[in-house]
């Protein structure tokens, strides 16, 4: 009953975030220095034509009008409609956000594959040599830009030694799985991790770093704790007292992390989607920047917030798991 009553709390604090983030998104227009139509149209358009243009975006419309037929429409499931490409917009992210979200998780289940052993580990042998690579390897980690560990592992595992492939996606992880659950097929499968690897690591190593480094401090904190010098006294299995009793008092400030690192993928997926040809929102984001397609970087900002908000929502809930004290 308490995990139930926390879950609508945190639930009801998310409405004031999506009210904000609906008023910013709308602001996004609003705020484009000079006239968005005459920007779109460019200095050769006539007064009828811009007129027009208006017209058809609503911007003819005192402010609080635009507003709330912007919110009704929200409400609808209306995001407006993509002027370039002439499709709904919220038609135009659901093409591409399984994509993003993919890569995102992707890179996430890289950071925690790698960071959380190595923090451990670390930790373990404070002092030691495994320490003071695993410390080296954190810090290259944190220092590498994503645009060049991208670059570097395509040249060396596409086009050096040819282990995988350089661009585009594959096929979608979700239509691979299905084969290989319902027909037995695992090619489809190989095909999407092979595809997956390369954009996940470059997005996932600096996170994984960033993981390394706060897992081995809190577990060094950790065992240097009562309770574990309790179990250890008892004759508790060393490999118990680590990963059983010390892991998972440690790990509150690891979900944060991951918490807040999500948000940081997304964005990052703008440079490693261009770079590995990946159709996410990251390569619709920027055509519809250099287009200046307004409704859409309207509707892939709102995404985007939206999508970050639900991940802190549901990194406070995990919270509660790890920490049944947080519930009160």
């Amino acid at each position: 009953m308490g995990m139930f009553v926390y879950t609508v709390k945190r639930g009801l604090l998310f409405l004031p975030m999506l009210v904000g983030v609906t008023v910013v998104a709308f602001a996004l227009i609003q705020l484009v220095p000079g006239d968005p139509v005459g920007i779109l149209l460019g200095d050769s358009a006539t007064p009828e034509q811009i007129a027009l243009m208006r017209y058809e975006l609503g911007l003819d419309q005192p402010l609080l009008v635009q507003f709330t037929t912007y919110v009704t429409n929200l409400l609808h499931g209306d995001l407006g409609n993509s002027i370039f490409m002439k499709e709904p917009v919220l038609s135009l992210i659901l093409e591409r956000l399984p994509a993003t979200l993919e890569l995102a998780f992707g890179a996430i289940l890289v950071s925690v594959l790698i960071g959380v052993p190595l923090g451990v580990v670390a930790a373990m042998r404070q002092g030691g040599l495994v320490d003071f690579l695993v410390l080296v390897f954190a810090q290259l980690g944190v220092a590498l830009t994503v645009f060049w560990l991208a670059i570097l592992l395509m040249y060396v595992f596409a086009v050096e030694l040819n282990w995988l492939p350089a661009i585009n996606r594959g096929v979608p992880l979700v239509v691979a799985m299905k084969a290989l659950l319902l027909e037995g097929r695992l090619g489809p499968l190989a095909d999407s991790l092979s595809h997956l690897i390369l954009p996940s690591i470059a997005m996932g190593l600096q996170g994984a770093a960033m993981i390394c480094r706060l897992v081995r401090a809190s577990m060094l904190e950790v065992l240097g704790s009562h309770f574990v010098r309790t179990a250890r006294a008892k004759g508790v299995r060393e490999r118990r007292v680590v990963w059983r009793h010390a892991l998972s008092n440690a790990l509150l400030p690891v979900v944060t992390v991951i918490g807040l690192q999500f948000g940081n993928l997304l964005s990052g997926a703008v440079l490693v989607e261009g770079i590995f040809g990946w159709p996410g929102l990251g390569q619709l984001t920027v055509g519809a920047i250099s287009q200046r397609d307004f409704p859409l970087v309207q509707g892939i900002a709102l995404s985007f917030a939206v999508l970050v908000g639900l991940i802190n929502l549901l990194t406070d809930l995990a919270y509660a798991l790890i920490d049944p004290r947080i519930r009160v």
